[in-house]
C-alpha cells in the first residue's frame, strides 16, 4: 500500500480489485476484513479456471529464477533487501506481454493518467 499509494490506511485503495484463488488464506474472515479496511475489492478466480493462476505461478517463477534460485543469503534482512531491490527492478524494467509490452510502472502510470488509479 506504501509503495503503490503512499500510506496505509482506511480505504486508500478504493477502486483496486484483487484476483485471488479460493484457498484458505485468501478466503480467511481477516484476510477479507483487511481487504475492505483497505477498500480494494475482493474478486475470486472461478472455480476450475486455473488461467488466473496460471498469472501469480509465473510471477513467481520469474521471481525464482531471477533472485531465489542463483543467490544466497546470509540473514533474512538480506532476503528483504534483495527482494525489495528485485521488486523495483521488476516494475521498472519487465516487459509484460499481457499489458503490451510496458513495464508495470508505465502500465500503473497509464492508469493513473486515466483516472482509474488514485
Amino acid at each position: 500500500m506504501r509503495y503503490a499509494f503512499g500510506d496505509f490506511k482506511q480505504e486508500i485503495a478504493i477502486g483496486l480489485s484483487l484476483r485471488h484463488d479460493h484457498g484458505s488464506q485468501y478466503m480467511s474472515h481477516a484476510f477479507q476484513q483487511e481487504l475492505r479496511f483497505l477498500g480494494i475489492h475482493s474478486s475470486p478466480s472461478f472455480v476450475r479456471a486455473p488461467e488466473g493462476n496460471g498469472v501469480s505461478e509465473r510471477f513467481i517463477r520469474t521471481l525464482k529464477e531471477q533472485l531465489l534460485w542463483i543467490e544466497t543469503f546470509e540473514t533474512v534482512e538480506d532476503l528483504r533487501l534483495a527482494l525489495q531491490q528485485w521488486r523495483k527492478r521488476y516494475n521498472a524494467q519487465w516487459l509484460v506481454q499481457r499489458h503490451g509490452h510496458r513495464t508495470p510502472e508505465q502500465v500503473r502510470q497509464a492508469l493513473f493518467d486515466l483516472g482509474v488509479a488514485a
